[in-house]
C-alpha cells in the first residue's frame, strides 16, 4: 500500500515472447509497461518468454517507466517458476492474474523481495466479491487492475458503448483500491479501429476515478496519456486554490473563498495531489523516451 504519486495514465501490455515488441517498448511514451507471460504467450512458449523477459530487463533501457511482469496464475504449471524469476528480476512489480482471495495475494507477496510491488488483477466474479480482502491482504500490494475481458466472459455480458454491464464491478474495484490507498487501473479496450470509442472509454474511466487505462496496442498510448492527465485549466485552478489557502493561513483566516466557492481542507488536498501528479508526469516524460 502506498501514497506515492506515480503517473499510470497508460499501462501497455507487451507480449513477453515477442523480442521485437519488447525492444520497441523502450521507445514508447507509455507511463508503465506490463511484460506479459500469461495470456499473450502460447503454452509451448512460456519458458522461453520468461527467460527473454528477464534478460531484457537485465539489459535495461526502459528509462523511468514502471516495468511490471505479469506472471501466470497460481495453480498453473508455470506460476512458481514465473514468480521466482520475476522476484529476482529488475521489474518494479509483479502482476498476479486471476486473483480471487487474500491467500493468493499473501502467497505471492511472500515470494517477492522488499521494494518490489504486487499488482492484482480483478477479473472474475469472485474477485469482485472479494475485492476488499484482496486490497487489504498485503502491504506489498499497490495497484488493482481491472480485467474486463475475462470478466465479460464469466458474466456472459456484452461490451456496450457505455459499459453498463461493468458499472458495478468497476465501482467495487475502485472502492476497494481507494479504501486501502491503492492505485486502480481500468480494463483494456479491444476494438483497435474505434478511436472514438476508445477515447470515450478513457474519459469514462477517468470520471469513475481510475488512475489510467491498461492498453493492448501502442496506438492507444497517446489518447490515454492526454485524457488521464490534468488539463491546463485544472492545473491553473489547483494552483489558485493552494495559493489562496496558504495565503489565508498566513493571515490567520479560517475561511477561504475561490471564485465564489468555499474551499475546505479536502479541496486543498485534492488540488495538491493534482499538482503533484502533473509534476510527476513532467518528470517521467523528462526521464524516458517520448
Amino acid at each position: 500500500m502506498t501514497d506515492t504519486i506515480r503517473p499510470r495514465r497508460s499501462v501497455l501490455y507487451m507480449p513477453g515472447s515477442n523480442a521485437r515488441a519488447l525492444e520497441k517498448a523502450k521507445e514508447l511514451p507509455a507511463d508503465a509497461l506490463i511484460l506479459d507471460l500469461e495470456d499473450a504467450v502460447a503454452p509451448n512458449a512460456k519458458a522461453a518468454a520468461r527467460e527473454q523477459v528477464i534478460g531484457t530487463l537485465d539489459h535495461g533501457g526502459y528509462g523511468s517507466r514502471e516495468v511490471v511482469i505479469r506472471v501466470n496464475g497460481s495453480g498453473t504449471e508455470w506460476h512458481a517458476n514465473d514468480l521466482a524469476a520475476a522476484a529476482s528480476s529488475k521489474a518494479a512489480a509483479v502482476l498476479l492474474p486471476k486473483v480471487e482471495g487474500a491467500g493468493q495475494v499473501r502467497a505471492a507477496a511472500a515470494a517477492l523481495p522488499e521494494g518490489m510491488d504486487l499488482w492484482c488483477m480483478i477479473e472474475t466474479p469472485l474477485a469482485i466479491l472479494h475485492a476488499e480482502e484482496i486490497a487489504a491482504a498485503s502491504p506489498k500490494t499497490t495497484c488493482l487492475v481491472m480485467g474486463t475481458s475475462d470478466l465479460a466472459t464469466d458474466l456472459g455480458a456484452l461490451h456496450t458503448p457505455h459499459r453498463e454491464p461493468f458499472t458495478t464491478s468497476l465501482s467495487i474495484c475502485l472502492l476497494a483500491a481507494r479504501a486501502y490507498g491503492l492505485a486502480a487501473l481500468d480494463g483494456v479496450y479491444l476494438d483497435l479501429k474505434d478511436d472514438t470509442g476508445f477515447e470515450a472509454a478513457c474519459h469514462q474511466g477517468r470520471q469513475f476515478g481510475f488512475d489510467g487505462k491498461t492498453l493492448i496496442h501502442p496506438r492507444q498510448v497517446s489518447a490515454a496519456n492526454r485524457v488521464f492527465a490534468p488539463s491546463d485549466d485544472e492545473i491553473a485552478e489547483a494552483d489558485i486554490i493552494v495559493t489562496a489557502f496558504e495565503q489565508a493561513q498566513a493571515e490567520g483566516k479560517g475561511v477561504v473563498v475561490v471564485n465564489g466557492q468555499l474551499v475546505e481542507n479536502l479541496h486543498v488536498a485534492a488540488a495538491r495531489r493534482l499538482l503533484a501528479l502533473s509534476e510527476a508526469i513532467a518528470a517521467r516524460q523528462g526521464g524516458a523516451a517520448s
